[in-house]
């Protein structure tokens, strides 16, 4: 399988794509990250989503399986960026798909997602989930074989394989290892498209889990 990762030098999509190997295509936009992605045994391409026209990321994801949306601003970045990475290059990428005929496709979002900040919450925070929601309802308005993935706080602990995964779970952490394991999980099962799952850490099999379609 050919599956194309936007926000190829991310931490989650590294992950990724060393567990897919050859078959992933990472999307950089500073093209001193290509060695970072090669490194995992996947392609690298730079192409910057934020600058980016539709034709030009149209032409990258022809002939893929598959596309998952990995990219964000990141810490540190204001507001402004929350909107043009979360949610304009999650949009821009899905058009590419939709015009290119590559219907599945996994969007990482963020549990808080598709309702107000938590009050008390800084207007950087507000900004990003007011992205993410946006990316979320432009993606479930396409034609196009889409999973929302809403994981929990990130960690860099090793993964374990156990997680909790349900359109709703209480809040909690998730280790970005057992993210791009379920990642995985989700592009081998189409039965998942059209949904929107909460991830956090939790006591099932990942591969049990996605397969039994719980």
């Amino acid at each position: 399988m050919r599956i194309i990762i936007a926000g190829g030098h991310g931490k989650i999509a590294l992950r990724l794509a060393a567990r897919l190997g050859s078959g992933a295509v990472g999307l950089v936009r500073n093209p001193a990250h290509v060695a970072d992605v090669e490194a995992t045994g996947a392609e690298a391409v730079v192409c910057d989503l934020e600058r980016a026209s539709v034709e030009e990321v149209t032409r990258i994801v022809e002939g893929a399986d598959a596309v998952v949306f990995a990219a964000g601003a990141g810490p540190g970045s204001g507001a402004p960026r929350k909107d043009t990475v979360d949610r304009g290059a999650s949009v821009l990428l899905a058009e590419a798909a939709e015009r290119a005929g590559v219907r599945r496709f996994v969007q990482i979002s963020s549990m808080g997602a598709g309702r107000p900040p938590a009050p008390g919450r800084d207007e950087v925070w507000a900004a990003y989930i007011k992205a993410k929601t946006e990316a979320e309802d432009d993606l479930r308005a396409r034609d196009l074989a889409w999973t929302v993935l809403r994981p929990g706080r990130l960690t860099d602990e090793p993964g374990t394989g156990l997680v909790r995964l349900a359109p709703e779970v209480p809040p909690g952490a998730v280790p970005r290892d057992d993210v791009a394991a379920v990642i995985v999980a989700l592009l081998e099962n189409p039965a998942t498209a059209g949904r929107t799952l909460e991830l956090v850490s939790g006591d099932t099999p990942i591969i049990d889990l996605v397969a039994s379609d719980e």
